[in-house]
């Protein structure tokens, strides 16, 4: 199997900042001809990688260092008043643990809320192939976490399983059910599901500071957050 010493890297040039308007942005991809596997993408999710279909990359921004991986440690965390509310208004869904699959009713969520929350994103228009490829992977441990109502699913938590937590590789949920606040109750269920499995984080990709839509990872403390090339908490 490939080791983490013998990948080869390939960085992007440079291109506009998605998250931090007039700044230039630059990727470090893992070289997509690699042979990847869970304990190869373990290690690297500890050097701050993470993956988006079969790449797996890292910001690598020659004067900016705004995007920092962050994972939470589960034992550790708290939740806040709001996070109680939120969760008391969504006693009622039922959830579901299951390895990754492509499902009519599935797709059809997630091509509801991209269509509606980010029609003017990257992933717009919305197609099955599109579904496929960003979130199943094929070389990952990656499942879904379902929370449904009576037998409507309304949001889902993509998650790739790592010897040492879940990896948040997306969330989609109906857009109309604008009251549940299912974004929040989503990551909350992730973090319960990772204390039942005794995995010790959740990692939630990067916090990007000075990025409004990025505030809410912040608030699921204490933190890890990798900063110059190692894990240090934060509360």
């Amino acid at each position: 199997m490939t080791a983490l010493a013998d990948l080869r890297f390939v960085l992007t040039p440079g291109h506009p900042c998605s998250y931090l308007p007039g700044r230039e942005a630059r990727t470090l991809f893992v070289d997509p001809a690699a042979t990847l596997h869970v304990p190869l993408y373990q290690q690297l999710s500890h050097v701050g990688f993470r993956r988006s279909g079969s790449y797996v990359y890292r910001p690598a921004c020659a004067a900016c260092t705004a995007c920092i991986a962050t994972r939470v440690i589960v034992a550790d965390f708290a939740p806040r008043r709001r996070h109680r509310r939120i969760r008391r208004r969504n006693s009622d869904l039922r959830v579901q643990f299951s390895a990754a699959a492509e499902r009519a009713d599935l797709y059809a969520l997630y091509a509801r809320y991209i269509e509606q929350r980010h029609a003017d994103g990257d992933m717009y228009p919305p197609t099955p192939d599109q579904f496929r490829t960003f979130l199943l992977g094929t070389w990952s441990d990656t499942r879904m976490l379902i929370l449904s109502e009576s037998e409507r699913p309304l949001a889902v938590g993509v998650v790739d399983v790592l010897d040492d937590g879940l990896s948040a590789v997306y969330s989609f949920f109906d857009p109309d059910e604008t009251t549940r606040s299912l974004g929040t109750h989503l990551l909350l269920a992730e973090i319960d599901l990772a204390r039942e499995l005794g995995l010790p984080f959740v990692y939630l990709g990067y916090w990007v500071k000075g990025c409004r839509k990025m505030n809410y990872k912040i608030e699921f403390g204490p933190l890890e957050l990798f900063i110059e090339n190692r894990w240090q908490r934060v509360n």
